[in-house]
């Protein structure tokens, strides 16, 4: 018989905020976290809009200095959210030394030490000058790398790949490894770095929004005056648990996870999918066992882009055309968190659902025609929450949906 998998901490290091209260407080008054980098545009970015998130303070007294020097951006980033996550879950250093805990991440690059390890070499001619910790930054297991050696993790390890599908993929590959009994817990999430250096091939393809005026007004998921995405990062931390192995430590469970579907769209490498979209939200509906009309909640991928937005729409409108699930993107507060993005609107639908409310899609004056058929909502809802979907795609085509549940 398959295992029950249940969420059993979180942790969330946004630019809507860097713990679960802080963030409940932004997803329900529909704060939005997005500035200006002046940095970008001082290197060059047509858009200098962001999510600015806090600089982590990582001291000796939490990771010692040799490990620190490993650690890259998104890695100090999923340490910040690991560390609440474990903490909820009631997970301590004795309990990750005496048992076996996997850690799955979502990561799909390190710009930054990459670009610094360059720019040495080529001013000073020799590779001794790089130092000891560029090489642990630089690689794109970087976050798990970091996290299994600081918390002791000796179960599964390895990075997930899949552009802006990344953290989402690394919950679904979590919970199908303890629902198939080959782990009782797993660290989940996914981690983006926000720096300069990350992003100028994004904007120099058109992508990023240049409404630098009104910053927090510029992320527009579904509304027809958008003009593209703003990118944002941080890190999302999620414990996946056996649920038996969870109710005998008394851990608490926040939620059950019960769906997870996929698919690649097969087309053009940048060319979102209704198609594909829709394949993976199937997908997923099937193996949570749920009808649509049980889904209270949509927390949709679509990151204020004219064709992406366009073809999420499409899909959900097939899906869910006359249901009841109310319908939002959290991005229009975040921006697109990219690599954690999946694990990230994961967590906010668990603050959502343990608080009895839905986040607005904030900055929606007029929808589009393709968004005339959902029922997405423009401004914060109290309700009931038992069951929602989660939707990540991504360049390259990649698909993920995720469906958890409370659990009562």
């Amino acid at each position: 018989m398959a295992r029950r998998v249940v969420i059993t901490g979180v942790g969330i290091w946004s630019c809507i905020g860097t713990d679960v209260e802080k963030v409940r407080q932004s997803l329900y008054e529909g704060r939005s976290g997005i500035g200006i980098q002046q940095e970008r545009l001082t290197y060059g970015y047509r858009s200098g809009l962001t999510g600015i998130v806090e600089t982590p303070v990582i001291t000796k007294q939490m990771v010692d200095r040799h490990t620190r020097a490993g650690m890259s951006e998104p890695a100090q980033y999923a340490y910040m959210a690991s560390r609440q996550a474990f903490a909820q879950s009631g997970i301590d250093e004795e309990y990750m030394k005496g048992n076996e805990i996997g850690c799955i991440f979502g990561n799909d690059s390190t710009a930054k030490p990459v670009i610094e390890s360059a720019k040495t070499m080529e001013e000073q001619k020799d590779s001794a000058m790089l130092g000891y910790g560029l090489v642990f930054q630089s690689m794109n297991s970087t976050v798990t790398m970091n996290l299994s050696t600081i918390f002791h993790l000796c179960g599964v390890n390895f990075t997930v790949s899949a552009a802006c599908s990344s953290g989402s993929h690394s919950i679904g590959l979590g919970y199908m490894m303890i629902k198939q009994g080959l782990q009782e817990m797993v660290l989940c999430g996914g981690a983006q770095e926000t720096n300069y250096y990350s992003m100028p091939s994004f904007d120099a393809l058109g992508a990023f929004s240049t409404r630098m005026a009104e910053p927090t007004k510029a992320s527009r998921p579904f509304d027809r005056d958008r003009d593209g995405l703003v990118p944002s990062g941080g890190a999302a931390a999620l414990v996946l648990e056996d649920y038996e192995h969870a109710v005998k430590r008394g851990a608490p469970i926040l939620a059950e996870v019960v769906g997870y579907g996929f698919s690649s769209n097969g087309g053009g490498i940048s060319t979102p999918s209704d198609k594909g979209s829709e394949i993976a939200m199937r997908r997923a509906v099937k193996d949570a066992g749920v009808k649509l009309d049980d889904i209270d909640y949509i927390n949709a991928h679509a990151t204020s882009t004219k064709q992406g937005d366009m073809y999420e729409a499409m899909a959900l409108g097939r899906m869910f055309e006359g249901q009841r699930a109310l319908i939002s993107s959290t991005k229009s507060m975040t921006g697109h968190e990219c690599w954690m993005a999946g694990a990230s609107e994961l967590v906010y639908s668990i603050i959502m659902m343990q608080n009895n409310f839905v986040a607005p899609n904030i900055n929606l004056e007029n929808r589009d025609e393709y968004s005339e058929k959902i029922n997405l909502t423009e401004k914060t809802v109290d309700m009931e929450v038992n069951t929602v979907l989660s939707n990540s795609f991504g360049f390259g085509g990649t698909n993920s949906a995720l469906i958890i549940r409370k659990v009562k």
